[in-house]
């Protein structure tokens, strides 16, 4: 049975990004659109999130404006523990 190529990923480290991307409407440069980008990425250099804006800047004609990361790595959820012990109620 074959391994999922996500699933090598992470056990090289890399982990789910998310950047929400706002950028300028070529026609009409006051108006903001949003763009979400989700992928497989390596924290804290962010290589393919990186290598994505560079097309987006090379090839795409709304001009960047702002970029937001979330990243397990820098937001996580809380973490579980084991308690010993039991509570009852009623």
């Amino acid at each position: 049975m074959p391994v999922s190529p996500d699933f090598l990923r992470q056990l090289e480290g890399y982990s789910l990004t998310t950047a929400e991307i706002l950028y300028r409407l070529p026609d009409h440069p006051h108006l903001l659109q949003s763009f979400v980008w989700q992928r497989h990425d390596l924290f804290p250099d962010f290589p393919e999130l990186k290598r994505f804006l560079a097309f987006w800047e090379s090839s795409i004609e709304g001009p960047l404006h702002s970029v937001k990361v979330a990243h397990s790595r820098l937001i996580r959820p809380a973490e579980l523990r084991t308690v010993n012990g039991e509570f009852r109620l009623h």
